[in-house]
């Protein structure tokens, strides 16, 4: 009998440390985008850069999330800002490292925080160090890269859901 329990101990903490392994396992990568990233193009206008901030803005007002909007050129240089009356002032600087992020590595700034929360912090030793957020996003028209948008100021998802806005703008 006193096998009996000693084995059943062993094999129901065998199950346990197993179910907790499994259960710490990071989340697998997402898969890649398909084929290669756009080239470059010609730098956003600044008539391009507020019709895209105007998009994201709208979204942002018609869900009433304070937010700031930087747009950025290919080369990841400032080319339009603008912030909501009462955003919080440290979401000037993320919006910008946010678009940039997206420009410089041509993709998602959540490409970044999916990444982080597998386990992967390898791109936090980069000389440009991407920010790992929701919110930014590659600017493409006809095809080419010609800029970046970042928000910042709500939930990741919300800043994610208002540079979308604007990104699909771009003409």
């Amino acid at each position: 009998m006193r096998l009996e329990c000693v084995i059943a101990l062993s094999i129901a903490s065998t199950l346990a440390l197993a179910g907790t392994a499994l259960a710490q396992q990071p989340a697998p990568s997402p898969a890649p985008p398909s084929g290669p990233p756009a080239d470059y193009g010609a730098p956003i206008s600044n008539e391009q850069a507020k019709a895209v901030a105007g998009a994201a803005f709208a979204e942002a007002k018609k869900n009433n999330w304070r937010m700031a909007i930087a747009i950025v050129g290919p080369a990841g240089e400032l080319v339009y800002f603008e912030k909501m009356d009462g955003t919080q002032l440290a979401s000037g600087e993320i919006s910008q490292g946010k678009a940039r992020t997206a420009v410089l590595f041509r993709r998602p700034s959540k490409a970044f925080a999916d990444q982080y929360a597998a386990g992967n912090t390898a791109f936090t030793t980069f000389p440009e160090k991407p920010v790992a957020s929701e919110g930014g996003l590659p600017i493409v028209v006809n095809g080419k890269i010609v800029g970046a948008i970042g928000a910042s100021g709500g939930t990741g998802q919300q800043d994610g859901m208002t540079a979308a806005a604007g990104a699909s703008a771009a003409k």
